[in-house]
């Protein structure tokens, strides 16, 4: 079969062919066929409709979701190729490498930093200190290069990650302050009218070794609301090492149909992984008075109940919405919300990404490397194709399916 004259015919072609091949596969053809994903915020209004037959040309966005959310399904399917609990996990990043960034005119950001330094046992080599003006929710790419170049010439050959020490900054200009330290500033990070972004080869990937083998350098921050909050953050991590948690995983779907995007991934991970961990698909608005959470995936733009549940050591969970990335000053629930009402990990936007599945974790990648043995940083980092609009915050070395290190029994 010859293309057709205009190339974006012949693209909505093959994704039509696409999402029949994926209903062949017996994924959620019900959500397939209703599915209508509304990305609005002030610059932005699209209503996309991911597998409705195409009329006329379309749009760009929805050229981009319907791709986005084929390449989403297409790696999951793929992930789970290998039983996440079949091999044993090589040591990946560890305290020996990884350096921690410290703002010395931020007063939290010092004692944070020394606090995690004893608690994990940090080399003093790897606690790298820089200044500027702390407090401010965004930072020229011109001030940050200059910090990022000093970090870079002082980051010991060994190191594969970095550990932030503050809420705020949280990003630079268009990018995450995470993705910023991890690839260097790049404005193929960021998108425009709901577009994709650059995509990390660190995605999905086997590596244990990032800056050796991409070049890149996972990074997380160690956010909190005061430094109290930071060293339950960090004691919490600790206590999750090889503890091997009986917990459970909570795939909520909820009302939301702009935010809920991430539930048409929910069987394909209870068939994979539903037999490794006790996975529930939860079809409300939020999870109240459960005492076992290790993961809790959403989409909505606040998560209420929070404090009925409890949340294991070492848990991770993200609601999938424009601004929770915004730590600091966010209309929406700030993703520190999640930290502070128990859990190890989370995620957020710091810009509207508009609501493409590849820009946010995706659960069943996340739970995957987790549960073979990777620290907290690796398996959030491999579970988000496109991290250049979203933070990552939380605890880097926690390890619940992993060995114990020396640090986790130090007090």
């Amino acid at each position: 079969m010859s293309p057709p004259a205009k190339p974006w015919a012949y693209l909505d072609e093959l994704l039509d062919a696409a999402f029949h091949w994926l209903d062949d596969m017996r994924l959620n053809q019900s959500f397939l066929d209703t599915a209508h994903l509304t990305g609005n915020s002030n610059r932005h209004s699209a209503t996309l409709q991911i597998a409705s037959p195409i009329l006329g040309r379309p749009s760009r966005s929805m050229r981009t979701a319907r791709l986005s959310l084929f390449l989403t399904l297409l790696s999951i399917g793929a992930a789970f190729g290998v039983d996440p609990q079949g091999r044993p996990s090589e040591t990946g990043v560890t305290a020996e490498s990884l350096a921690v960034i410290i703002n010395d005119d931020d007063p939290q950001s010092r004692e944070v930093a020394r606090y995690y330094q004893a608690r994990r046992q940090i080399p003093a080599a790897n606690m790298i200190h820089v200044r500027f003006a702390p407090g401010k929710s965004v930072m020229s790419h011109t001030a940050f290069q200059k910090i990022r170049t000093e970090v870079t010439a002082r980051t010991p050959a060994n190191v594969q990650a970095y550990a932030l020490t503050w809420a705020a900054p949280y990003r630079v200009e268009c990018m995450s302050i995470t993705t910023a330290f991890a690839t260097g500033f790049d404005r193929k990070f960021c998108s425009r009218d709901c577009g994709a972004t650059t995509p990390t080869p660190y995605f999905n990937s086997d590596s244990r070794a990032p800056y050796s083998d991409y070049g890149i350098r996972p990074t997380m921050a160690l956010s909190g609301v005061s430094v109290d909050e930071v060293k339950r953050l960090i004691d919490r991590g600790l206590a999750s090492d090889a503890s091997f948690p009986r917990g459970t995983g909570y795939l909520v779907s909820t009302g939301d149909k702009a935010r809920n995007v991430r539930a048409i991934l929910y069987p394909t991970i209870l068939q994979y992984l539903g037999g490794k961990l006790n996975l529930q698909v939860v079809h409300a608005d939020e999870i109240q008075n459960r005492d076992d959470v290790l993961f809790y995936f959403t989409g909505t733009a606040k998560v209420n109940g929070l404090e009925t549940v409890r949340f294991l050591p070492g848990a991770i969970a993200d609601h999938l919405t424009s601004a929770g990335g915004q730590l600091t000053d966010s209309g929406q629930m700030s993703s520190l919300r999640w930290l502070e009402a128990g859990a190890t990990g989370s995620y957020g936007a710091v810009v509207e990404p508009c609501n493409l599945p590849d820009k946010f974790p995706s659960p069943g990648i996340v739970i995957k490397h987790y549960l073979q043995g990777e620290p907290l940083i690796e398996a959030y980092w491999k579970g988000v194709a496109m991290p250049g609009e979203g933070i990552f915050i939380g605890e880097p070395l926690a390890r619940p399916f992993g060995r114990r290190s020396a640090a986790s029994d130090v007090h």
